[in-house]
């Protein structure tokens, strides 16, 4: 998966907002306000760890893409962007992960 593909996601799920949601699955989540997209998103990333401790490499890895979908379709119900997100990575792109949680108070 490149980053072309995600940002095609992301530009995919921002279309569907106010979409008819009987024409669309993101439509019709994103419809279903933000609290709800952020269990749905809860939902699969919980799946995701099931399968990651399973060890079976192909589940984990469509759990993995349903996280990815869910994570955008969550952050696009509060109007936050992939670029938001990618812009915040660059911002600590350098900074050691302990740093940076320390930054954070």
């Amino acid at each position: 998966m490149s980053e072309n593909t995600l940002t095609r996601l992301a530009a995919t799920i921002a279309a569907r907002k106010g979409a008819d949601p009987e024409s669309s699955w993101t439509a019709k989540l994103l419809a279903k306000g933000p609290e709800k997209c952020a269990e749905k998103f809860g939902e699969e990333a919980v799946e995701a760890i099931v399968e990651a401790v399973r060890g079976d490499r192909a589940r984990l890895t469509s759990e993995a893409a349903d996280v990815l979908y869910h994570l955008l379709v969550m952050l696009t119900a509060r109007d936050i962007t992939l670029d938001d997100v990618l812009a915040e990575l660059d911002r600590r792109e350098g900074q050691s992960g302990i740093a940076e949680k320390a930054s954070r108070g």
